[in-house]
């Protein structure tokens, strides 16, 4: 197991050598124990958008599994981070692959729900807009400097994991009609912080060009 120092230039030519699960000073593989469970995560959408798409709207027992797999796909969001921080794990790979897991999962489900005319395509498309956007962002800037997630971005994501979540369980049927009332609300909230939280990203973009210019 490779101990050269991070950023060496033999932990850059083997990436996958280093630190698997157990804390340390030296380079972490990039197949350590955070970026297999971001990247299970990414193999967990298709189950989950196949199950909600055979139920077609009946709320049924598949409906329920299919909310099931995406709060626990949605809960390994944060295993993995505190995972990463918690065992000096963190990798440029987690940085950009952690994003895009859950713009998979979440954007799969907003278009599923919408194929299934339980949200409106408006919703859908604006915010498909901007998570492909800031995706396309954070490729492009690889060549300069790795993008995180900002604190607007795990804001928006936890509200979009919430509201899914409230949306896919049949709790209108559970509970009844108001509860309707409730996935709008949430749902709203949702859309406005992720449309603020990419304008967000737009404004560090310009910053950051203004500044090299």
């Amino acid at each position: 197991m490779s101990h050269d120092p991070a950023g060496s230039p033999r932990a850059k030519a083997f990436p996958f050598t280093g630190r698997i699960v157990r804390r340390g000073d030296g380079p972490a593989s990039t197949a350590n124990i955070a970026n297999i469970i971001t990247v299970v995560r990414i193999l967990m959408a298709p189950l989950f958008f196949v199950l909600l798409l055979v139920d077609d709207g009946e709320m049924g027992s598949l409906r329920i599994w299919a909310a099931v797999i995406f709060v626990v796909a949605i809960l390994t969001d944060s295993l993995d981070g505190f995972l990463a921080r918690r065992q000096n794990l963190v990798s440029d790979f987690g940085k950009i692959v952690d994003p895009l897991a859950d713009k998979v999962l979440t954007g799969g489900a907003f278009i599923v729900l919408s194929v299934l005319g339980e949200l409106p395509w408006w919703v859908t498309i604006v915010i498909l807009i901007r998570e492909v956007g800031i995706t396309v962002y954070r490729f492009v800037a690889l060549s300069d400097r790795v993008i995180p997630a900002s604190r607007g971005g795990k804001l928006k994501t936890l509200l979009q994991g919430v509201a899914l979540t409230l949306a896919l369980f049949p709790f209108t049927t559970w509970l009844g009609d108001w509860f309707t009332w409730v996935n709008i609300v949430v749902m709203s909230a949702a859309f406005v912080a992720t449309v603020l939280s990419g304008l967000d990203y737009m404004r560090v973009a310009l910053r950051h060009s203004r500044a090299r210019a």
